[in-house]
């Protein structure tokens, strides 16, 4: 059969990625068969990622499915590889858009339904439990779970094969050869997929600039525990919560030099109850609630607690501004961040550390010790994953640009053809034929504005980036049947220098301006009440921009008399 003849019966497998590339979480990626037109969707992910300083108020992003949404009768299903938020955290936002059944392993399913239940919706959501290696069929799809080592348990490459080739999409993953509580990644099994035959793998970039393969979870835990047994006083850490591995690393070194391990933070107490019901804590002493901190002695407790990512209202950020209710640390006292910072919450979290610093409170980081290991392949693990897959074409995804793109070379290296996509939304054909971008889609980001999801470029954070940046000022005044002021004028300002360099008030400033807008209007004009409050707006403005050197946002309310 050519390859007109098998396009003409089974139409195209295309890539499309919503989310994830070019960028670090809100991962999204759809596996399309069939004809333009008619094709059955396969969504593997759906993940959130988290707000920066140009987002003010916003609590986290999601990808817009928007396309998918439009084609949602024929989406056959969400496939989880792993419990991370940047994997499933949109899933609650979103599912009532898309109303298609989700498959997870017991562990990312058991997270799921706690966040589906506090968003109202866990009775509505068909959420099928795969177990690990399972292997089963959505029409067009056959898929098959295939467990890769992370840094939370039941990751999963998912295997996808179609009449069209075999797709690897390898999720998240790292080889340890010396894993705690995971098994290792599969290499027997994605050994035998690789001698079938591997169309092309899709394949985690966030490490490929890194050279050498990781160090392992065990080489980490080695580590707490002689910052644990060594430790005078307090021992505070901070880590992803989902990493179940590093819990009971800490819990271990805890129980050993005699000490009580306090947890502070609602996601790791989720984590924690998830992680008991799914067997991965036994034999572990008790974790204590946040409020038996303050009864241990300094030399017996531990906490861990939520926050690493500089997340402001996370239990990091109250402890470092001793503003925890329940948690207070004190000069001599202990904080290691087990964890790696992600690209763009830099300067939160050395504001933390900063502010513990200042305290005299030691801090302890990867840059100082080993206390974290990355969850990703470096570019040796990435090779020996080539190595045991053998697949035709390498799409780089789950990276930003530098790392896409180092990913591509070091596959070109290896004697691969690589295909970076450069971006979401670009609609990769990966069979039949050669593979090439045919088609581009709506995609782009979507903010969680408290109860409220809305388009990243909507009016209303136009609005509060410029609130943030230059404040407001609100005058309000009333004028009668002649165009008269009654009264004085109403002045408010939010966010706005209250004297300029001259040591001249602003309110005496904005004064002035309406005497002046006063007296150059004719009657007429200021009964236009539009004409007059647009000709206060400026003046208002342009004097800001001479007076103060911004331009804030203006309002000017008449009133009738």
């Amino acid at each position: 059969m050519t390859s007109q003849d098998l396009q003409n019966k089974t139409g195209e497998l295309v890539f499309l990625s919503l989310g994830g590339i070019g960028e670090i979480g809100m991962n999204c990626s759809l596996y399309g068969l069939g004809p333009a037109g008619d094709r059955r969707w396969l969504m593997v992910d759906l993940g959130m990622t988290f707000a920066g300083e140009h987002e003010p108020g916003i609590d986290v992003i999601l990808p817009d499915i928007s396309f998918i949404e439009g084609e949602r009768y024929r989406l056959l299903g969400l496939v989880a590889t792993h419990a991370h938020e940047d994997h499933i955290g949109a899933i609650a936002h979103l599912w009532p858009r898309l109303r298609a059944p989700i498959y997870a392993t017991k562990f990312a399913a058991s997270l799921l339904a706690h966040k589906l239940d506090e968003a109202g919706i866990e009775g509505e959501v068909p959420l099928r439990v795969i177990p690990g290696g399972h292997r089963f069929t959505l029409e067009c799809f056959d898929i098959e779970l295939v467990g890769v080592n992370h840094s939370t348990p039941e990751s999963n490459a998912v295997i996808i094969r179609t009449p069209l080739g075999t797709v690897v999409h390898s999720g998240d993953w790292r080889i340890d050869r010396r894993p705690m509580l995971a098994a290792a990644t599969d290499e027997t099994r994605l050994r035998c997929i690789g001698r079938e035959g591997c169309l092309a793998l899709v394949c985690d970039s966030t490490n490929a600039m890194s050279e050498g393969d990781s160090p392992g979870e065990r080489d980490v835990a080695e580590t707490l525990a002689k910052l644990i047994h060594d430790a005078e006083r307090r021992v505070v850490i901070t880590s992803f919560a989902s990493n179940v591995a590093r819990l009971n690393a800490v819990e271990r070194a805890a129980r050993t030099s005699g000490r009580r391990i306090v947890t502070a933070g609602r996601s790791m107490r989720r984590v924690i109850e998830a992680a008991h019901r799914c067997g991965y804590l036994k034999d572990m002493a008790a974790f204590l609630p946040e409020e038996a901190f303050a009864d241990l002695p300094p030399e017996q407790v531990v906490c861990l607690c939520t926050g690493s990512q500089g997340e402001p209202r996370a239990a990091m950020a109250r402890i470092a501004d001793n503003s925890h209710p329940l948690i207070a640390l004190d000069e001599g006292d202990l904080v290691i961040f087990s964890s790696k910072t992600i690209p763009g919450n830099e300067r939160a979290v050395i504001a933390i550390e900063n502010r513990l610093a200042r305290r005299g409170i030691d801090v302890v980081t990867e840059h100082d010790a080993l206390v974290h290991v990355t969850g990703h392949p470096r570019r040796e693990d990435l090779k020996q994953f080539y190595r045991w897959v053998r697949p035709r074409y390498v799409v780089p995804i789950h990276g930003e640009a530098r790392h896409i793109m180092a990913h591509a070379g070091l596959a070109r290296d290896a004697g691969l053809a690589a295909l970076p996509l450069a971006g979401n939304g670009r609609m990769l054909r990966l069979a039949p034929g050669k593979p090439e971008i045919i088609d581009e889609v709506p995609h782009g980001r979507l903010m969680v504005d408290g109860q409220v999801i809305t388009r990243q470029e909507g009016a209303a954070m136009r609005t509060r980036r410029k609130l943030s940046w230059a404040g407001m000022i609100v005058v309000s005044l009333v004028i009668d049947a002649h165009g008269e002021r009654v009264g004085a004028p109403q002045i408010i300002m939010a966010g706005i220098a209250h004297e300029t360099a001259t040591a001249t008030p602003t309110e005496a400033i904005i004064h002035d301006l309406i005497e002046d807008t006063f007296t150059k209007l004719a009657p007429t004009q200021r009964c236009d009440t539009g004409h007059m409050g647009e000709a206060l707006r400026r003046s208002i403005r342009r004097a800001m921009l001479i007076h103060w050197g911004k331009k804030p946002l203006c309002r000017v309310i008449i009133h009738r008399n």
